[in-house]
């Protein structure tokens, strides 16, 4: 109890909450963003329903990961090494995570800024537009990064 009442005495404890809850704020921002991009694709009778679903599911996985963040954490133990640094598991989450957010942020970017007229960007856009199930895959796999 000594120990619970010391750390909530502690400024670098309620700075440390403090920048948890900014960066959960943001990255809710993010999600919400991602998630009105993605559904903003799909037929319109079931924009609201994906939108739902993935928030849902957002949420449930983001609670899962807090519950599971711990031990990523502690993934530190090297597999395998490069030109001398060791690699460990949570450096193989991070940096996969990463590229995905690249590569998703600039496939987005460039369907937008394309060079090409109106017409052949609808055509495109209604050709890669995904279905339900892929647009709710895509919302999980973006809120797992």
């Amino acid at each position: 109890m000594e120990t619970l009442l010391a750390l909530l005495r502690d400024p670098a404890a309620w700075a440390a909450l403090a920048t948890l809850v900014a960066m959960e704020i943001v990255l809710g921002i993010d999600n919400l963003i991602f998630i009105s991009i993605l559904t903003n694709k799909l037929p319109e009778q079931i924009r609201e329903k994906a939108r739902r679903i993935g928030i849902g599911l957002a949420l449930i996985m983001r609670l899962a990961l807090l519950a599971t963040i711990a031990v990523i954490v502690a993934l530190t133990e090297p597999v395998f090494t490069v030109l001398g640094k060791g690699i460990s598991w949570r450096d193989i989450i991070l940096i996969a995570g990463g590229a995905f957010l690249v590569w998703k942020a600039t496939r987005e970017i460039h369907q937008h800024v394309s060079p090409e007229d109106e017409h052949e960007n609808a055509e495109s856009a209604r050709s890669a537009a995904p279905g339900f199930a892929a647009a709710i895959g895509q919302i999980l796999v973006l809120d797992l990064v």
